[in-house]
């Protein structure tokens, strides 16, 4: 008669818990061992018990990293780094925080915030801190005017090549200048004649005093008389008329 089957659930006795997870956890490195022998495979195993103890089992002659570092290959996973990395990393936090929050003091205190509580040694140091600070910012201000002012000397010395230039050009052909204004002048006057004359109309009327005519035919016995529709301005249009009409 066989042993009956055992029921795989949690064992709630400890000490049969205990005694049941050493002499399985035996078995178990015992066959991972069979199995990596006969078959000739690369066997990693790592049991953890309830109380945090670690026992491995390792193909020979590998290591455990070389294990793992193969299973991160094939699957492509990444298994989290040990605490120590862990502790390492939340301390460089710390400290840059540490380091965040004295910066902010020290700006704080650059802008005249938070001084009470410094020593007048402390005030005396950031009076000098701040003065050298002042002069430093005055020289690259005066260094920055100065090559402005070079710019500024440089682009009227350009102004004043040009303005030199234009006037001599100006010197070699004023002869040019002087006739092409007296021949636009001439051109201007007769045309401006003609204007002031067409501004007169000239209307015919029985005339108190005859004129000859040129132009009219000897057969026509009526005699015109030319007179201005403004006679203030009659002497000027005048002497605008051509002598004889």
């Amino acid at each position: 008669m066989g042993r009956g089957k055992i029921p795989i659930r949690r064992i709630e006795n400890r000490t049969t818990r205990q005694v049941t997870f050493s002499k399985r956890r035996a078995g178990l490195l015992k066959k991972t061992h069979e199995l990596s022998v006969l078959c000739d495979a690369q066997i990693g195993l790592i049991i953890f018990s309830n109380t945090g103890k670690m026992r491995q089992y390792c193909t020979e002659p590998l290591r455990m990293e070389q294990i793992i570092e193969r299973y991160q290959k094939v699957t492509g996973t990444c298994i989290p780094e040990h605490d120590a990395r862990r502790e390492q990393i939340y301390g460089e936090i710390i400290m840059l925080r540490n380091e965040t929050r004295r910066l902010q003091l020290s700006m704080q205190r650059y802008t005249g915030e938070d001084t009470s509580p410094l020593p007048y040694e402390d005030l005396d140091r950031l009076e000098q801190e701040l003065e050298s600070s002042i002069n430093k910012v005055r020289d690259r201000k005066n260094e920055l005017l100065h090559q402005q002012l070079d710019n500024l000397r440089r682009k009227e010395r350009m102004l004043e090549e040009e303005n030199s230039s234009m006037h001599a050009w100006i010197q070699e052909n004023q002869a040019a200048i002087e006739y092409q204004q007296a021949a636009a002048m001439q051109a201007k006057v007769p045309f401006e004649h003609k204007q002031v004359v067409g501004q007169f109309p000239l209307y015919v009327e029985q005339p108190s005093s005859e004129l000859q005519l040129a132009a009219i035919p000897p057969h026509i016995q009526s005699t015109y008389h030319l007179q201005l529709s403004q006679p203030n301005l009659q002497d000027y249009v005048s002497s605008l008329v051509p002598q004889g009409i």
